[in-house]
């Protein structure tokens, strides 16, 4: 279904009333081309695979709006990974209505999806640093940095013996590339990292 999931694991503070983690789902749309196919990696061994790599390449910040929450129970028809991967966040897995559109288009069922409040139809929705009250309903924003992934195929060049030039695989491109996601929680207990610090 051209589905990509990020997962969070975020360590709750105890002494402010919170539980030992709280885990977060971010489900959206991958694009063909974002990240190479399985099948090129595994064909592709690595050197010194214990070294710590860094990325060859910086990918700009991506902000998205995750406007939409996902049924955990149903989610599986959107991807079988939505079971295991999620399911620490059974309350918390937000996706895009972009996204939804697409997917609905490819024949999945919408009644997996709940349209979350926003700002727009509610005008006294904040932002959870500007919010003063902890039990007040407000846009958490969270951001994560993947350090690195393999996101294209290097191709080098070789010369037969008649001169003609070929190109073949040989090797991974390795990216880094930083999300904000903004989306509605029910209280600002849920979002205690966005605070103006």
């Amino acid at each position: 279904q051209e589905v990509k999931i990020f997962r969070a694991l975020i360590l709750g503070e105890l002494e402010r009333g919170q539980s030992q983690f709280q885990a977060l789902c971010f489900v959206t749309r991958l694009h063909r081309n974002e990240i190479i196919p399985s099948e090129s990696m595994a064909k592709l061994r690595q050197k010194n695979p214990r070294t710590v790599r860094q990325a060859e390449e910086v990918r700009g910040l991506e902000h998205l709006s995750m406007d939409v929450a996902v049924n955990f129970s149903k989610g599986a028809q959107l991807s079988s990974h939505i079971h295991n991967v999620c399911a620490e966040a059974k309350e918390a897995i937000y996706t895009r209505e972009e996204d939804v559109k697409f997917w609905l288009e490819k024949g999945v069922d919408g009644s997996m999806f709940e349209v979350l409040p926003q700002g727009l139809n509610l005008p006294e929705l904040q932002r959870c640093r500007l919010c003063p009250d902890r039990w007040k309903p407000c846009i958490c924003s969270y951001s994560l940095s993947i350090e690195w992934y393999p996101c294209m195929l290097k191709y080098c060049r070789s010369r037969d013996a008649g001169g003609k030039v070929s190109s073949y695989k040989c090797g991974i491109r390795s990216c880094q590339k930083g999300y904000t996601f903004d989306y509605y929680v029910p209280q600002k207990q849920l979002c205690l990292w966005d605070e103006e610090t």
